[in-house]
């Protein structure tokens, strides 16, 4: 059972892990979590470090918020063709703003 809203939501999001760097795309996000596309699969209970680019007019600021995030791999789910959707929990964050 979730104890998050998630908010459907398409950002561009950098992904950092032990087996590299790459981009991939967030499908929905809340406090708790975040689900992406990635072209590469990400290991399930991996640690992976993320950055998200919050536009100013989603988060209800006048500037852009990046938001650097520490989580773990819950799931991911290979696709026959296509990007993996990859889930994962957050478990700290700091806020930055552009």
């Amino acid at each position: 059972m979730r104890s998050a809203v998630r908010f459907p939501i398409q950002l561009p999001v950098a992904i950092r892990s032990e087996s590299g760097t790459y981009q991939a795309m967030t499908t929905d996000i809340s406090a708790g979590g975040v689900l992406f596309h990635s072209e590469s699969p990400v290991a399930v209970g991996s640690t992976i470090e993320f950055t998200i680019n919050m536009p100013g007019s989603v988060v209800g600021s006048s500037t852009d918020v990046l938001v650097n995030c520490v989580g773990r791999v819950v799931r991911c789910s290979e696709q026959d063709s296509g990007p993996a959707d990859v889930a994962a929990v957050i478990d700290d964050y700091s806020f930055e703003r552009r």
